[in-house]
């Protein structure tokens, strides 16, 4: 028995020598991800998480996200992030990051997937509502347009942008008084705006 105690204790040191050093290997590279990061030579940050590269790791995961994109790699860094999500479900963090990929495709279908994947865990965030407004306003689904901006504008009844455009998703529904109203809040907000006057001008 006490053979076997001693095993086991001089396992449980070994194992934890090897993680200390993993540890190391793994601060290593993330530094120097961020030094070749700062000399633009992306491909060389990228490439320092080779060796010790944890697909079940959510840092490694996002950063890597991060490095393809900045190499123009997108497909890549799509992969990454998705990684990242998933060994994570609950954060939202690699969510905002894919759709700075998305946008930069132009890939609109999936930036409005992602935001309303972003809503189910955070369902009042004030930026992923009111960025769903505008795609929604933009194909001129004014009724879903207001859904979110609705939401955006309850938060921050103040806010120039969820002011302006909840003033012409109402007027684009016909509900000229809410839209007169809310053109008047900008006109607060921003004496002289060009758009809340133009509004102004259309409903009179």
């Amino acid at each position: 028995m006490k053979n076997l105690k001693n095993v086991l204790s001089l396992l449980a040191f070994l194992f934890c020598m090897s993680l200390q050093a993993q540890n190391k290997e793994v601060a290593a590279a993330f530094n120097s991800s961020y030094e070749s990061e700062i000399a633009k030579k992306y491909e060389t940050a990228i490439a320092t998480f080779n060796n010790v590269y944890d697909t079940n790791s959510y840092e490694m995961n996002l950063r890597l996200g991060w490095l393809n994109y900045l190499a123009g790699k997108n497909k890549e860094s799509i992969s990454y992030y998705q990684k990242a999500a998933i060994n994570m479900p609950a954060a939202t963090e690699p969510k905002w990051a894919i759709i700075t990929v998305y946008t930069k495709l132009d890939n609109w279908t999936e930036i409005e997937k992602t935001y309303l994947s972003i809503l189910k865990l955070d369902p009042k965030n004030a930026t992923a509502n009111y960025n769903l407004g505008l795609i929604y306003y933009y194909r001129k689904n004014y009724i879903g347009a207001k859904k979110f901006f609705d939401v955006s504008l309850n938060q921050t009844p103040f806010g120039y942008n969820y002011l302006l455009m909840s003033a012409w998703t109402n007027y684009f529904l016909g509900n000229k008084s809410n839209a007169s109203i809310l053109f008047n809040k900008v006109l607060l907000y921003a004496p002289n705006d060009a758009s809340a006057l133009e509004g102004l001008g259309l409903i009179k």
